[in-house]
């Protein structure tokens, strides 16, 4: 029995650590599920999507964020080799890339975040992602698989982007664009702010805003901080700064208040651009509309100067026709007069032409002699009225120059003429020239009023005058060396001013060519051989021109008749037969372009002597009425010597 007893006490005692065993392996096993199920919450709980592998790289886990990011869910997913559920590309090269699970799994070894590294989901999509992957090792060191953990920074490299491009544009921009604090120290600086001011990064960072700010404008910069601490933008504001090299610019401001995540107002960006040319060419231009109202206020004064002779003249002739001598002087201050008008019409047209490059010169083999004596006699009578003593000094030999006589005239009588105007009665002009191998140097000298420093560098402008009141009171366009400029150009030479200041007299230098021996032959004139009496058509829609003219050529010995249109022109001319016709070029019911073409279809009508006369003397109106089948071209107001002379020249060329 006791035998039997303790062989059940034994029993007993195998059963209860059989139990014992039992209930210790379902408490290991319920523990280790209940961290199975910890770490699988956790796993799940992350933000970041975290895939688990065997030793071999199959996997054994995807959380809900890994089966968002890769497309798979832990289902499909498990026991996959990792290489089918995480594939990854590189964004800039598109190829295929080390996956980061399989590394760790054969080095052993933390992998760390891979750089531009593209997920590709089930479905094809993409997008950026940041990986590291690490061993998993049980106690003993063996392997248990890896754990892969990745995220999407699609929005982070999109802000990063952003980022970037806003800097490039930053960077790149032509205008300064600046950042500063609310205290007004600087914090960043664009390549514009370096070209604009000078200063590099490194000297400005750190620095006060000031150091660009002249000191009577630092004002400026403490209300413009006061206006972006209230969250205000001050936008285009005009102001002056200053350069590394101290030169100022103007320069036009805009500035934005900066905020911080929380909307905090922490500092201001600003733009600032260069509009110092800007600034310029709007002063230029309101320079030039200054002069140009002031150049109209003269040219309305100095028209209104012959006119008031003119009309008292035919006042006189009208009240003391029966004296002789009273008509005989008052038509002198009569053509007088109307010469300075049209000389003033004449320079403006003249200067129009150069401005355009529309003037030709009728260049011939001329001396020098001849230009200057022709320009003597044009401003002898201004020297003369005032007193003046004028020396003329040329080289004994002769110099010929390759000229437009004319032209040529006009600049040194218009230089003489100016040493007239504004030297004192009584004073001495010096006209020398001096020959200098193939150069001729042509100097006119005066001891007048002279030229202060600052006005020479302008003094050739257009519309340029040293002194205002002085110009009015001795009459003048302001455009007189303009054109001796121009003329000059044109004929190839040069002109310079040159004065020790005022009341110290002043000196024009002309430069020229001379025109060596067998360049060229000089041209014969014609000889006078005009016929003193003509038939003649005046056609012209103003009456009083029109019947002015007539008389003038009626007393000339001239027999005359006037029509008043184009249509009565054609008419006239095939019934009066004339020797000349002077056609206005704009009429009613015909233009006088049209009645040339209808009269030239005329018996007879292609020998007669057509003459365009109108107030439009541009080169294109000359060759429009030439291609009408005019002879000539005649600029309103005519005189009687251009006509005689023009009818003269067409008379020869039909002999």
């Amino acid at each position: 029995m006791a035998a039997i007893d303790r062989e059940g006490d034994l029993r007993n005692v195998a059963l209860q650590n059989a139990q014992s065993i039992f209930a210790a392996r379902r408490r290991a096993e319920d523990e280790l599920h209940r961290q199975s199920e910890w770490t699988r919450i956790t796993l799940a709980s992350i933000g970041d999507g975290v895939i688990s592998t065997d030793p071999t790289g199959r996997i054994t886990f995807l959380n809900p964020v890994a089966e968002k990011l890769t497309g798979w869910l832990n289902a499909e997913a498990v026991g996959r080799p990792i290489q089918d559920i995480f594939q990854i590309i590189n964004e800039w090269t598109r190829l295929p890339v080390e996956n980061p699970g399989l590394r760790a799994l054969k080095d052993g070894v933390v992998v760390g975040l891979a750089n531009h590294t593209v997920l590709i989901a089930k479905d094809g999509s993409e997008r950026p992602i940041d990986d590291s992957a690490a061993p998993i090792r049980y106690d003993d060191g063996s392997f248990a698989g890896v754990v892969l953990i990745f995220r999407d920074i699609s929005l982070r490299k999109s802000a990063e982007e952003a980022s970037a491009r806003l800097a490039a544009i930053v960077e790149s921009s032509d205008d300064a664009i600046i950042s500063k604090s609310l205290e007004g120290i600087i914090r960043t600086w664009n390549s514009g702010a370096r070209r604009l001011f000078g200063y590099t990064d490194a000297e400005v960072i750190g620095r006060p805003i000031t150091v660009i700010i002249p000191p009577e404008r630092r004002d400026e910069e403490t209300e413009i901080l006061a206006r972006i601490g209230r969250g205000e933008r001050v936008n285009h504001f005009e102001t002056v700064r200053l350069t590394k090299k101290g030169r100022r610019i103007d320069i036009s401001l805009s500035v934005s208040p900066i905020r911080d995540a929380a909307g905090i107002i922490v500092g201001a960006s600003k733009i600032a651009r260069d509009i110092t040319e800007r600034k310029r060419s709007e002063e230029a231009l309101l320079e030039a509309d200054r002069r140009k109202d002031q150049f109209i206020a003269i040219l309305a004064h100095e028209l209104r100067n012959p006119l008031a002779p003119l009309r008292n003249g035919l006042q006189v002739l009208r009240f003391a026709g029966s004296i002789p001598s009273e008509v005989h002087r008052t038509c002198d201050i009569m053509e007088r007069n109307l010469g300075h008008m049209v000389r003033l019409i004449d320079d403006l047209l003249d200067i129009s032409r150069i401005s355009q490059n529309k003037m030709e010169l009728r260049r011939a083999p001329v001396t020098l002699a001849d230009v200057v004596n022709s320009a003597v006699e044009t401003a002898r009578p201004m020297i003369d009225a005032v007193g003046h003593e004028l020396v003329v000094a040329l080289p004994p030999e002769p110099v010929m120059l390759d000229a437009d006589l004319t032209r040529l005239s006009e600049v040194f009588g218009n230089l003489l003429t100016n040493s007239a105007k504004y030297t004192d009665p009584g004073g001495c002009i010096r006209l020398i020239a001096e020959r200098r191998g193939d150069e001729i140097i042509i100097r006119v000298e005066d001891n007048g009023i002279g030229i202060p420093p600052e006005s020479l560098p302008r003094i050739f402008d257009m519309f340029s005058q040293v002194d205002r009141s002085m110009e009015r009171s001795k009459g003048g366009l302001g455009i007189g060396l303009a054109l001796v400029k121009g003329l000059v150009g044109m004929h190839g030479g040069t002109v310079t001013a040159a004065s020790e200041g005022p009341g110290k007299g002043s000196t024009f230098t002309v430069t020229l060519r001379v025109l060596e021996a067998g360049e060229g032959d000089a041209k014969a004139e014609p000889a006078d051989e005009r016929p003193t009496r003509r038939r003649v058509l005046i056609v012209d829609d103003n009456r009083d021109a029109a019947n002015s003219m007539g008389i003038m050529l009626k007393l000339r010995g001239n027999e005359v008749q006037t029509v008043y249109d184009g249509l009565a022109a054609v008419e006239a001319a095939e019934a009066y037969r004339p020797d000349v016709i002077l056609m206005d070029v704009g009429m009613p019911r015909l233009n006088g372009y049209e009645a040339t073409r209808r009269i030239r279809l005329q018996p007879g009508g292609a020998s007669v002597i057509i003459i365009a006369l109108t107030g439009w003397g541009q080169d294109g109106d000359r060759a429009q009425s030439k291609a009408a089948g005019c002879d000539g071209h005649l600029v309103k107001p005519v005189s009687l010597n251009d006509l005689e002379r023009i009818l003269g020249d067409l008379q020869l060329d039909r002999n």
